[in-house]
């Protein structure tokens, strides 16, 4: 079941609070993993074409939220996946893994703490190993947590939200690229704050604004090799970091220019249109999901 009014214009998530980093299953309203809104306020099953049949994905940060969903609908597609996440989301990664296997596809999980380079490059070897390959590489995984002034923003977090939200990307990439083939993706996940500056999330800011230049950078390098490289750049969606790591008011302004948060799936649709030989000939460019807000790049 799903709650009609999130689709309705100046809906507002109520206020809750998570420990980090959240847990899906504890969201009210749930999230949409494979359904999608529809124009009349409701939602409705996504429409699978077989874009992705007998590919393989490796998805980071796949146990919730928009990871969750791009494997729910890469199995639509016809997709494997091999996902990876922390310890502590190993309820929400078994949850990812039923809806997956039910849509009748492989669902492969790894719990692993990627700012280890090692551990970057034991999961794509695992990873290739129970696949068989890696066609897609999804960079999805995330930190955040509120801070109003960079005079208390401590150098410890600015270090840690570097190292998970951006040196991953490049070692995952890095490790996974001699196993692509022409026709592979990379596709990484970025943020409508890279764009706008959002002052209260300076050190997430900042390493989303990086992984564009890195999609930008890598794209450059392997686009004539026949391999794509990609990036969304999601606005508000409603997904267990937001309960996890803001304010009681960031939550009451928790909207976009449509007058609500996007729900996973409306993300994630944007990864198969990556993903798929819809998006052929488009490289380095960053798909704004972001419900509205108009942005330059």
């Amino acid at each position: 079941m799903t709650d009609k009014g999130q689709f309705e214009q100046g809906y507002q998530v109520p206020v809750q609070h998570q420990k980090a980093p959240g847990r899906q299953g504890e969201l009210d309203p749930a999230p949409l993993s494979d359904h999608v809104p529809t124009p009349e306020g409701g939602s409705q099953l996504y429409k699978a074409a077989g874009k992705l049949k007998g590919r393989k994905a490796l998805i980071t940060g796949g146990d919730s939220g928009i990871g969750r969903s791009i494997a729910i609908l890469y199995a639509m597609e016809g997709a494997d996946s091999f996902i990876a996440y922390l310890p502590e989301e190993e309820k929400d990664a078994q949850e990812t893994k039923r809806l997956v296997e039910e849509k009748g596809r492989k669902c492969y999980l790894q719990a692993t703490d990627l700012k280890e380079r090692d551990n970057c490059k034991k999961l794509v070897e695992k990873a290739v190993k129970e696949m068989g390959g890696i066609d897609i590489l999804v960079n999805n995984h995330a930190y955040q947590m509120m801070v109003e002034d960079i005079k208390d923003l401590s150098e410890d977090q600015w270090v840690h939200t570097f190292n998970t939200n951006i040196h991953p990307f490049f070692y995952l990439s890095k490790y996974t690229l001699p196993h692509m083939k022409k026709g592979s993706t990379i596709i990484n996940n970025a943020s409508i704050n890279a764009y706008i500056g959002r002052p209260d999330l300076l050190d997430y800011t900042s390493t989303k604004g990086a992984i564009i230049s890195f999609t930008r950078g890598l794209s450059n390098q392997y686009v004539g090799r026949g391999i794509r490289v990609n990036a969304v750049a999601p606005g508000p969606v409603w997904t267990p970091l937001i309960p996890s790591t803001m304010t009681d008011d960031a939550i009451k302004q928790f909207t976009s220019p449509m007058g609500r948060p996007s729900q996973p799936s409306e993300i994630a649709t944007c990864f198969v249109f990556l993903a798929s030989t819809d998006s052929s000939s488009i490289s380095g460019q960053t798909i704004h999901a972001n419900g509205g807000v108009i942005v330059n790049g």
